[in-house]
């Protein structure tokens, strides 16, 4: 697919505008269609080199392709800025790599057997380290308050967030010692929703006492624990903000979650094309208020076009006010910071025997026959 044209020219120094450039476009995490890197991608990482990449079911064949296909997609980026490969493996309904059957997060809530969850997250994450990858877009912190919910459900680890709480924890201490960087979502959270934010714009009604003592617990806890990443919700909370989903909501992101909450790592937005805000808010609103409520990355999981434009509108944020400047090197700092904790001196790279292997199939089975309820 062709590149779009500019709505609008980017004007200023030509090193300075290089620089802009190079900042909007490490402010991307990118996916595609198919089992290898398509033409536009190709294009996209010549000129826009994004932070990284995201691979779905429809990347997906065997582990020793994936591997592959992430070792090429690597290599379209400088090695000074190496990619953030990622996936969302949270097992259950979300996982897009099934060669072992990870069971949903629920029955690990059932259990509450921390040094289960704890080998489950380190098992996993071995696997996906054997597949190449650097992120895991999970676990999901969303308490599941809401019968009614019909996105999160058994994803989430319990109705109770103690449970949850203690569950992301062991979970992410596991993935974390197999080098794999862990992703709390969906900030500030999902679960009390009646609404699926991938077809239309939810709202959670709760009062802020209650938001306290629910939806931030398990965000509170993985924050003191030092979890790198926090993805936002594509999800109105009016008690916070009347208006603006929490992706685009400096009350929520700048207030609450960095500065209440003391988050000083990567915020992640989850994917613009969903409906909640694609169509809803023109982009250049989307990602001007998301930058200054202190949004780091943006998920582009498919659409070329949109990749393009989401990085033609952040060079030109920048170009059209100087603290946009400010945050875009603010954002860039917190993810060299990532990559140092996790590419640098990372953990030995399993061999790619473990996916799948028949350790990893007991253990996913073990927790069938307790966790099921």
């Amino acid at each position: 697919m062709a590149r779009p044209k500019r709505a609008r020219p980017t004007v200023g120094s030509q090193t300075t505008l290089a620089d802009r450039k190079r900042r909007a476009a490490q402010r991307m995490i990118v996916g595609f269609q198919g089992l290898a890197p398509s033409a536009s991608l190709r294009d996209l990482c010549r000129e826009a080199p994004p932070a990284g990449f995201i691979l779905f079911a429809r990347n997906v064949e065997e582990p020793a392709q994936v591997r592959e296909l992430n070792r090429e997609l690597a290599s379209l980026v400088p090695v000074e800025l190496p990619a953030l490969c990622s996936v969302d493996q949270e097992g259950g309904r979300v996982q897009r790599v099934r060669a072992t059957e990870w069971p949903p997060a629920r029955w690990m809530g059932n259990v509450d057997d921390l040094g289960q969850t704890r080998a489950l997250g380190r098992a996993m994450g071995d696997e996906l380290r054997a597949l190449g990858f650097h992120v895991d877009w999970a676990p999901v912190a969303d308490v599941d308050s809401n019968p009614a919910n019909p996105v999160i459900g058994d994803r989430s680890f319990s109705p109770d967030p103690q449970v949850v709480a203690r569950q992301v924890l062991a979970w992410l201490e596991g993935l974390h010692q197999a080098g794999v960087a862990g992703c709390v979502k969906h900030f500030p959270g999902h679960g009390d929703t009646h609404q699926d934010s991938h077809l239309e714009l939810p709202t959670v009604e709760r009062e802020p006492p209650d938001l306290d003592a629910v939806e931030l617990v398990p965000f509170r806890a993985a924050i003191q624990a030092g979890v790198p990443l926090v993805m936002t919700a594509h999800v109105v909370y009016p008690a916070w903000d009347e208006e603006l989903p929490a992706t685009m909501s400096s009350a929520i992101l700048r207030d609450i979650l960095r500065g209440r909450l003391g988050f000083g790592g990567v915020v992640v937005s989850d994917d613009l094309e969903m409906k909640a805000v694609r169509g809803r808010f023109p982009l250049d609103y989307q990602l001007d208020l998301a930058t200054r409520a202190t949004v780091d990355l943006f998920l582009c999981c498919s659409d070329p076009l949109l990749q393009w434009e989401v990085f033609e509108t952040l060079v030109r944020l920048q170009e059209q006010d100087k603290v946009h400047d400010t945050l875009a090197i603010d954002a860039v700092g917190r993810l060299h910071r990532l990559r140092r904790r996790f590419l640098i001196s990372p953990p030995a790279v399993p061999d790619i025997s473990v996916v799948g292997s028949i350790a990893h199939r007991d253990l996913a089975l073990g927790l069938r026959a307790r966790g099921q309820s």
